[in-house]
């Protein structure tokens, strides 16, 4: 089965769920980088971009790819694929950056992640998700919010608030 067969067929099981079952489902952006579809909280998802160049900052990790000014507001740049330490590929016509609000402990701010392509949303309950397997450290796996089975493929939840809150760019920025 095709990829675009199994979001549409994911899209399709989402239709004939009952309201009750819907009331109880949390919605995720997919998305998808190397072949993988991962997924955020449709909830801190602010807006969906095409890829444009962003300003460098000095001294930043690799995976940080600058900043941009979104109407007055400035918002870093994360590569996901060289924060996961996926192989890198040039940017193309379906590279995008979803612009995103993370919640830390002390604040909220808007940062945005470069990924390959925008896929679906999708409708998930808790009974769906599974907890991220245990890889050795609580910190290899407290990025993943859980797993997912999407028809035949897998989906990857992840935890942004963690993830970003944790990213670097908080040192480069002075955050």
């Amino acid at each position: 089965m095709s990829r675009s067969e199994v979001v549409s067929k994911g899209a399709a099981n989402h239709a004939i769920m009952t309201e009750d079952e819907a009331a109880d489902n949390q919605q995720y952006l997919t998305f998808f980088m190397a072949d993988e579809e991962y997924g955020v909280d449709i909830l801190s998802v602010q807006e969906i971009r095409g890829w444009e160049s962003a300003t460098p900052l000095p001294n930043a990790p690799s995976h940080v790819k600058g900043v941009i000014n979104l109407r007055g507001t400035i918002v870093p740049l994360t590569d996901l694929r060289q924060r996961f330490g996926i192989e890198i590929v040039e940017y193309g016509p379906l590279t995008v950056v979803i612009v995103l609000k993370v919640v830390s402990e002390e604040r909220e701010r808007i940062v945005g992640i470069v990924v390959d392509a925008v896929s679906d949303v999708y409708s998930l309950n808790e009974t769906m998700m599974k907890s991220a397997p245990e890889m050795g450290t609580e910190e290899s796996s407290r990025f993943i919010r859980g797993l997912a089975t999407v028809g035949e493929g897998m989906l990857i939840l992840l935890n942004m608030n963690e993830l970003l809150a944790a990213d670097e760019v908080n040192e480069v920025l002075g955050a």
